[in-house]
């Protein structure tokens, strides 16, 4: 019985420790700020500059950037700071705001923790 216990742990370790390992057609989606689509090319082009990333799709209404990347060469944490650094907040990173400040007045859109300034456009 001993010997079964210990082969059924090794075994759920290995399948466990498996499922963690990153593949080359891993799919995310998150939420990245923008209102129009000079913003959904922008977004999309600084997505497609990491190298690794196979998919990029940012869907206007809901904010919803959807992504198809090789895990084996990126990851998320890469592709939001390249997307960061275009203009666009993300869940996890934010542009600054001298990036931001430099985006056309329609695609600068309502910061979180922020107030919208007059004429800007935001979701609703």
């Amino acid at each position: 019985m001993k010997p079964f216990l210990i082969f059924s742990f090794v075994f759920f370790s290995l399948f466990s420790f498996a499922q963690d390992k990153p593949s080359k057609n891993e799919k995310a989606s998150f939420e990245v700020l923008g209102n129009c689509g000079m913003c959904k090319d922008r977004i999309e082009k600084a997505a497609f500059s990491v190298k690794g990333v196979k998919y990029a799709s940012w869907d206007i209404p809901s904010g919803q950037l959807r992504l198809v990347y090789n895990g084996l060469k990126t990851n998320l944490d890469v592709i939001e700071m390249q997307i960061a650094s275009s203009g666009h907040d993300t869940e996890n990173h934010k542009t600054t705001v001298e990036i931001y400040e430099q985006l056309p007045a329609c695609c600068q859109y309502v910061r979180k923790d922020e107030e919208p300034k007059p004429g800007q456009m935001h979701k609703h």
